[in-house]
């Protein structure tokens, strides 16, 4: 039974119709991989092994009596901790939130209970989703699976790991500026940020609320077309949810894309990019060619501005999101506090950590009175340039593609300060327009996995899934030693 935990969500879904197994063995499988791995990964914040359990039999009598609630009933997964779970922890990786026990359900994490998947636990995070690694974590750092001398990528680390380390059949993470992509390209499985409202935020603790979105972390793109499938729709308590035009996501995987058109983005193919990137998107380009795509280079002509805009964003939305924790409803308390003022002042100064204070900071910084037309303003005005600029290359292409990260999975503690605003940077267009994009793994020989990102037009993933998942199994079938 232990190799079935190698196995994709789509298998697992096949081999629970087929009776191979039942919900109750794959999650039992799964909790006592979390008990023998995750002391070494770090993935897991809490799981909830009794819940779980439950669940998986519940489900096995649903199959008995033929009365599966979706085609994947049964199968477990995991939550990224800043996205609510009604009875479980919701710390959002801080010490302010330390003791905070969610009494509802984010949307998304409803509609996977309303469709009978297995929650296993909550995972790891930079604190508020706001770093690049887990090290800005209250929990400490989630390891890579891969080579534990390395980081996952963040925000999302530990969703990443979890299903990397085969600790989960798949996850939900959070993506603002590529907290999901960038973890899925370090660790080698596929990470999806949907379009901006595509799937409900309900739930999901803001940082950045323009720019957050649910994302999905899986093996394959076809699992997180799956996945995705059931966690669409609008939702009355998201006013910015609206609902999704195809009702089958993966309803294009299998067709042929020779009449697709992709524009590979000029900008982001710099001098920056390492080696091993620089030869998977040359395997990617290929790889579309091969497969009847038409491929040209393309100008995204304010990209380089990108990591500026979305960093001034984040934080002047942030410094608004968190003036909620104050010390007063929830959360961590300061003790021996004179005035209400102390009382403010010491719970968010002990209970945030450096990361999220000095975007709080720089956020009131651009939102000064003196400071607005200088900073904020401006970069309102060039993401609305950014947004043009991704209307027009859509209208004459189909698919953008270009490089999740600059590097592999750079190692704990070194290349931070370099890396940092490059990978936002590739990242930062799909968020700052609200558009889908999906990164997928790529193997080069003798290295880590690096990430190659699709991004597609609004509401357009199924496309995505299907150019992805054509992509994906040519970039396999093309190599790259196993570590």
């Amino acid at each position: 039974m232990k190799d079935i935990v190698f196995r994709s969500l789509s298998e697992h879904k096949h081999s629970l119709k087929a009776r191979e197994y039942s919900s109750a063995e794959l999650t039992r499988v799964f909790l006592e991989r979390i008990v023998q791995c995750d002391h070494t990964i770090n993935a897991y914040v809490s799981v909830c092994p009794e819940e779980a359990m439950k669940e998986a039999e519940a489900s096995d009598v649903r199959r008995r009596n033929n009365e599966e609630l979706s085609a994947l009933d049964g199968i477990p997964y995991a939550v990224k901790d800043n996205i609510a779970v009604k009875g479980m922890p919701l710390s959002c990786g801080s010490k302010i939130l330390n003791g905070y026990i969610s009494p509802f359900d984010a949307t998304a994490v409803r509609q996977l209970r309303e469709s009978g998947c297995v929650l296993l636990g909550k995972t790891n995070l930079d604190e508020f989703a706001m770093g690049t690694d887990t090290e800005t974590s209250a929990y400490g750092r989630t390891k890579n699976p891969i080579d534990k001398n390395r980081v996952t990528g963040g925000s999302s680390g530990g969703s990443a790991a979890a299903v990397a380390a085969r600790e989960a059949v798949f996850a939900l993470g959070s993506d603002t500026g590529g907290s999901v992509r960038q973890p899925a390209a370090f660790c080698g499985i596929s990470g999806l940020r949907p379009t901006y409202s595509a799937i409900s935020r309900y739930g999901l603790v803001g940082f950045s609320p323009s720019l957050d979105t649910v994302g999905l972390l899986a093996h394959t793109a076809c699992d997180c077309a799956e996945i995705m499938n059931l966690t669409i729709g609008r939702d009355s308590l998201d006013a910015t949810s609206r609902s999704h035009p195809s009702s089958n996501l993966a309803a294009l995987i299998g067709q042929g894309i020779e009449k697709i058109r992709v524009g590979v983005v000029r900008e982001a193919m710099s001098d920056e990019l390492s080696g091993d990137v620089a030869c998977a998107m040359s395997k990617a380009i290929s790889a579309l060619c091969a497969l009847g795509a038409s491929v040209d280079e393309v100008s995204l002509p304010h990209f380089d501005t990108s990591y500026a805009v979305y960093y001034t964003y984040t934080a002047a939305e942030a410094a608004s999101s968190l003036s909620r924790f104050d010390g007063v409803r929830y959360g961590y308390r300061a003790e021996n506090c004179g005035s209400v003022e102390e009382l403010f002042s010491k719970s968010r100064g002990e209970g945030f950590g450096r990361e999220v204070k000095k975007r709080i900071l720089f956020g009131n910084l651009a939102l000064l009175e003196e400071n607005r037309d200088k900073i904020y303003s401006r970069a309102v005005a060039m993401r609305k340039r950014i947004l043009l600029d991704l209307r027009d290359i859509f209208s004459r292409y189909d698919i953008l593609l270009l490089p999740t990260a600059s590097a592999h999975a750079y190692r704990a503690g070194s290349q931070k300060s370099a890396l940092y605003g490059r990978d936002d940077l590739l990242c930062a267009p799909a968020s700052l327009a609200g558009l889908p994009a999906l990164s997928i793994p790529c193997k080069v020989p003798g290295g880590m996995p690096v990430g190659i990102q699709l991004m597609g037009r609004a509401f357009g993933e199924e496309l995505i899934f299907s150019v992805a998942h054509l992509l994906q199994n040519a970039l396999e079938l093309s190599g790259g030693d196993e570590k």
